[in-house]
Formats: C-alpha cells, sequence, structure tokens
C-alpha cells in the first residue's frame, strides 16, 4: 500500500530507549477507515508505536507516513501533523480549570481557528452525541471516569482527524464504565473513523477491528483478520498469550 493508498504507513520503524530496544522493524499501513487494533503483554511497544506516530517519541531509524506526509522528517512541522491525529489516552487529559465544553472547543478554537459560535455548535453536537449534553457546563471533577474519557473521544475527534490514536483508553476505568467508552468508540469505527488502538480488551477487537496486530517485543509477530488471529493464531508466541489472556 503507497502513502497515497493508505492515513498511515510505518517503513522499518525503529526506536530505543538507552540500551532497551522497543521497536524492532515496525511495516504498518493503514487504509483510510480502517480500524487496527495492537494486542500484547505490557511493553511489547503497543504505546510506544502510537507515541512516535503522534511525535511524542522520536524514531532512531525507518520512516513514518501520514497521508504524503513524512511525518519523521525532523524538519517537520509538529502542530500541523498533529491537528490532523486525534489521540486519546489511558488517563483522561481533560483540563481541570476548564468546562467540558471548553475542554472540547479549545483545539477548535486556537489551532482551527473556529469561531467561538462555530466552536460551541460543534461541541454541543458531540455532547449530545456522547450522551453528555447535560455537562456541557460542569469542570471534569464532576464526571465519573467513563463520562471523562467519553469527553476526551470528543475532543479528540472534534476536529475531524485523518487518524484516531487510542492508547488503552478503558485500563482506568472500573469494569461497569468501560461498556460506553467501547459503544461509543464502535460507533466512530461505523462512521468511517481510521482507528489504531492499543487494547487488551480481546473481545473489543474482535467485534470491532479490522486486522489485528499482535505486537512481541518490539516486532509484529502476527497479523491478520480478527477471525484469524483469535481463531487460529499461526504463531505460538501468539497462542500462549491469547490463552493466557482468556484464561
Amino acid at each position: 500500500m503507497s502513502a497515497t493508498d493508505s492515513v498511515l504507513r510505518l517503513e522499518d520503524v525503529w526506536k530505543a530507549f538507552d540500551e532497551h530496544t522497543v521497536l524492532q522493524g515496525i511495516d504498518l499501513a493503514v487504509a483510510p477507515g480502517e480500524v487496527v487494533a495492537l494486542i500484547g503483554a505490557s511493553g511489547s511497544g503497543k504505546s510506544t508505536l502510537l507515541r512516535t506516530v503522534n511525535l511524542l517519541e522520536p524514531v532512531d531509524d525507518g520512516r513514518i507516513w501520514l497521508g504524503e506526509m513524512d511525518i519523521s522528517d525532523p524538519a517537520v512541522d509538529v502542530d500541523a501533523v498533529r491537528a490532523r491525529i486525534g489521540v486519546v489516552f489511558q488517563q483522561y487529559n481533560l483540563f481541570p480549570h476548564l468546562t467540558v465544553q471548553d475542554n472540547i472547543t479549545l483545539a477548535l478554537r486556537h489551532v482551527h481557528k473556529y469561531s467561538k459560535t462555530r466552536a460551541d455548535a460543534a461541541a454541543t453536537v458531540l455532547l449530545e452525541r456522547v450522551g453528555l449534553a447535560a455537562k456541557a457546563r460542569d469542570h471534569p471533577d464532576r464526571l465519573s471516569g467513563g463520562q471523562q474519557q467519553r469527553v476526551a473521544i470528543a475532543r479528540a475527534v472534534a476536529t475531524e482527524p485523518d487518524l484516531l490514536l487510542l492508547d488503552e483508553i478503558t485500563s482506568a476505568l472500573d469494569p461497569e464504565l468501560v461498556g460506553d467508552v467501547l459503544d461509543l468508540v464502535r460507533a466512530l469505527a461505523d462512521d468511517g473513523m481510521t482507528i489504531v488502538m492499543a487494547t487488551h480488551e480481546m473481545a473489543f477487537a474482535r467485534d470491532v477491528a479490522d486486522r489485528v496486530l499482535f505486537l512481541d517485543a518490539g516486532r509484529i509477530l502476527e497479523s491478520g483478520t480478527p477471525a484469524e488471529v483469535f481463531g487460529a493464531p499461526r504463531e505460538e508466541r501468539t497462542r500462549e498469550f491469547l490463552t493466557r489472556f482468556t484464561a
């Protein structure tokens, strides 16, 4: 898949922290509207892979393309790249001093230069979609963890990004709050959003992803449809992981 056919493309990407190599020759191409789930044990490189795509970590070798732009070029405009990518982390990272509505409109107004009226209108639509219209004037500390994460997702998609990165977005939630957040991601996927998500929710990955990548020690050890990876994994290491995870 060429840069013109893909939203995201990684070519032989390597990353190390001191003497520890975290990513080892990652090759990945993500098509428009595709949902790719990254699974693997803690320390397998899932979060680091996402952080390199959002330019939070520079790569040591290899190239990363966002559409036709080589975003691994050291001269790239980092702010311009991040304006095209929505990111949601394990922690909600909402600004505590801003209302829910202002959290969503901040980037719209200051990065994308929306008028206040236009930004507020967009926030209203998004908050209705995530079921939090009544919370627009509240501050984040008045919300449950699941509500905060839904606001974080709304903020990430408010700018209509080319790509949405989700990094274990349910790991900090109480189990009873996970479902609402995953339902929202499922709806975004159904709408055609291009998503790369690191997740430990195996059932969700099986249900929503178009493709599942199993990472092990910084390598993509196995890649395929959910039916292939979960139903008939080729690699013994994948089988061991899934057996332990679902035991």
